[in-house]
């Protein structure tokens, strides 16, 4: 079974823990962290952006990902947020037994 770590940005502490709690209710996450204060400098519609946001950690099963992915493209606030996946390659079996435990 393989193991993802996803980051999602938000603007506020208040959607990062309704985010979260969508994903956990749901078992498409076992675990989010979030992050405070953040600072974001990106280029949007053309322009350099800066912000404060709150960075999302995001531990699942790749049977998870797309509708993760999904997800975080429907509840999210932002036009086209952030949510990026990264395998994780190497971990405490205990606790990514606990992922998978937790997702199914």
């Amino acid at each position: 079974m393989n193991f993802y770590l996803f980051l999602a940005t938000v603007p506020n502490f208040e959607e990062g823990q309704r985010i979260a709690r969508i994903l956990v209710e749901s078992k498409l996450a076992a675990c989010v962290n979030i992050i405070k204060d953040i600072f974001s400098l990106y280029k949007w519609k053309g322009k350099i952006e800066e912000d404060n946001e709150y960075l999302l950690l995001i531990k699942t099963v790749e049977e998870k990902s797309d509708l993760l992915i999904r997800k975080i493209n429907e509840i999210h606030s932002y036009e086209t947020p952030e949510c990026i996946g990264f395998k994780i390659e190497k971990g405490s079996e205990k606790y990514l037994n606990w992922i998978k435990e937790v997702v199914k």
